[in-house]
């Protein structure tokens, strides 16, 4: 792609997440979103490929459903209120209209469908954009009204996020399709706590954003997308393979790692608003999704010479990649739990 195209399109996504992080006003909100859409629509399709193209036009049609459902439920909301401030959301139909269009935004369970399939078809970089910038501009949204939302349609969407991200990915063979999945899962962990801690939700928030960052790019290094492809990456190089390893370990919540923070927060808190049935849910879902991610682990640490795999040795190739940022995520997914008390005063 030209990079002036691609600079262009880069500062759109900048743009459009900054105007609605910025909005009180649900159009510029609303306008935001849409900038947002139309800037990673070009990034998504770059490399013609059947796939890609599938994948761009199902994105496209969701967030444009999304939108539209937005623009309704403001609509409703002006009508019924008089008020066109985001603050304002005290009309019921419109705030469960709204909650279903975010919902639907950032792929929360049950309307996660498009997620999966949308992330297969794109490459790792533009993935990594789709997982991890996109959800800020909804998420702003959502900490902003999420006191006038109904709790119990919040603690549904959480619970059956977490359950459908841990299930989903068991059988996946496709690396992207598994990362699709864990991001509904911790979707799911940043909604269920938002009504009690928001402090908690940006928290999580931040901490699945660095820890997504660094299973994407070091994918994107070792240049695997399959599990077959992933069981040779032991002998191309060992440390890559071991740090790929400890960061989906993170990313299932393990300790003394960084993914286990949010976790043990959140379920702290739900704990201390006297639900421990939805505490233990919430625990039993996060073993789901670690053991997909213990699979991916044996697939890639446990399945080396002298055993044999089925999979072809990928050729060497040199990566062009840049290691710096790598490294950086490595090192912040694997080593902040130490500094929990530090967060927990910045944030509250």
């Amino acid at each position: 792609m030209n990079p002036y195209v691609l600079a262009i399109l880069l500062s759109s996504l900048g743009l459009g997440t900054t105007l609605t992080f910025a909005s009180s006003h649900w159009l510029l909100a609303w306008m935001g979103l849409e900038i947002n859409t139309l800037a990673i629509t070009p990034l998504m399709a770059q490399h013609h490929h059947p796939r890609a193209v599938e994948a761009t036009t199902k994105y496209f049609l969701t967030q444009a459903t999304a939108a539209a459902m937005i623009l309704f439920a403001s609509t409703t909301n002006a009508w019924a209120t008089g008020e066109w401030s985001i603050n304002d959301l005290s009309n019921p139909v419109a705030s469960t209209m709204f909650v279903a269009a975010l919902a639907l935004k950032i792929g929360l369970a049950p309307v996660h469908f498009w997620m999966p399939e949308v992330l297969q078809g794109l490459d790792l970089l533009t993935g990594l954009i789709l997982s991890t910038w996109q959800k800020l501009a909804p998420f702003a949204l959502i900490v902003q009204t999420a006191q006038t939302i109904d709790p119990l349609l919040l603690t549904l969407l959480g619970a059956a996020s977490t359950l459908v991200g841990g299930w989903g990915g068991l059988n996946q063979t496709q690396l992207r399709k598994v990362l699709a999945y864990s991001s509904i899962a911790h979707m799911g962990w940043m909604i269920i706590v938002i009504q009690y801690a928001p402090q908690l939700t940006l928290i999580a928030l931040g901490t699945y954003i660095v820890m997504t960052s660094a299973a994407f790019l070091t994918l994107k290094m070792s240049l695997t997308t399959k599990i077959s492809t992933l069981a040779t990456t032991w002998s191309k190089s060992p440390v890559l393979a071991s740090t790929t390893a400890l960061v989906l370990l993170s990313l299932g919540g393990l300790p003394p790692l960084t993914g286990f923070m949010p976790k043990w927060m959140i379920l702290q808190e739900l704990a201390k608003q006297d639900l421990p049935l939805i505490a233990t849910t919430m625990a039993l879902t996060a073993l789901i999704s670690l053991y997909f991610y213990l699979r991916l682990c044996y697939a890639m640490t446990l399945t080396v010479s002298p055993n044999t795999t089925n999979s072809t040795t990928p050729w060497r190739t040199q990566t062009t990649q840049a290691s710096l940022p790598l490294a950086l995520f490595v090192v912040s997914t694997l080593g902040l739990l130490p500094i929990t008390p530090a967060i927990l005063m910045l944030t509250t």
